[in-house]
């Protein structure tokens, strides 16, 4: 027996779109760790795979948008699909946010370890995709165990980001410099709680139709 969903031809679209959106992001997050490099100094790196990254992500949330006015029948919820797909959308947004301010300023804050958070960051987004990619299973247990690990990587850069800010306080005496560090790590503490949030939507989604 066909569902609905098979006969009006729409149900893998919006899982489609999403597991497109989710991949967007991760790549917005690998371009940045290769953006750092191994020793997060700053080269003479474009920020335009950056731009592409965040094109591509906003040319996505258009299509969702679109296809939700003109389908009768979502594999998901509307409202589910609405905030999945602003969620997922939100973080190549942050990321190029950073590049463009790191290429500008990197240079004048030595040997901080951007990198390695970087390196959180692209695990979140990794996580993410997979989570994204078994929404079509709806499998609740499976889904807990990476929403668990998602949790577990941003729970660690709050750590981290607790502990250099510590020792900001302490060791840091140039105010310039000062703010423009805590400025930085803010920021890549936003995008990591970025993927947080849009875990969580993908979590709660799978709890309700399971």
């Amino acid at each position: 027996m066909f569902s609905l969903q098979t006969i009006f031809g729409k149900g893998d679209k919006f899982y489609g779109l999403l597991e497109a959106s989710a991949a967007a992001a991760h790549r917005s997050a690998s371009a940045l760790t290769e953006f750092l490099g191994k020793d997060g100094s700053v080269a003479a790196k474009s920020l335009e795979e950056f731009r592409l990254a965040r094109q591509r992500e906003k040319k996505l949330a258009a299509e969702i948008s679109e296809a939700l006015v003109n389908t009768f029948v979502t594999a998901l919820e509307r409202e589910d699909i609405e905030a999945l797909s602003g969620a997922l959308y939100k973080i190549p947004k942050v990321i190029e946010k950073f590049a463009e301010r790191y290429s500008l300023i990197g240079d004048r804050l030595g040997d901080d370890d951007f990198a390695s958070r970087a390196g959180m960051l692209e695990k979140a987004c990794e996580v993410l995709e997979q989570m994204v990619g078994q929404l079509r299973s709806m499998k609740l247990e499976p889904m807990k165990e990476l929403n668990d690990q998602l949790q577990a990587i941003e729970n660690e850069a709050d750590r981290l980001i607790l502990e250099l800010f510590r020792d900001m306080y302490r060791n840091e005496n140039d105010p310039v410099r000062f703010l423009l560090r805590k400025d930085l790590f803010e920021i890549l503490e936003k995008a990591i709680d970025r993927c947080r949030d849009a875990g969580n939507v993908v979590y709660a989604i799978v709890l309700k139709n399971s």
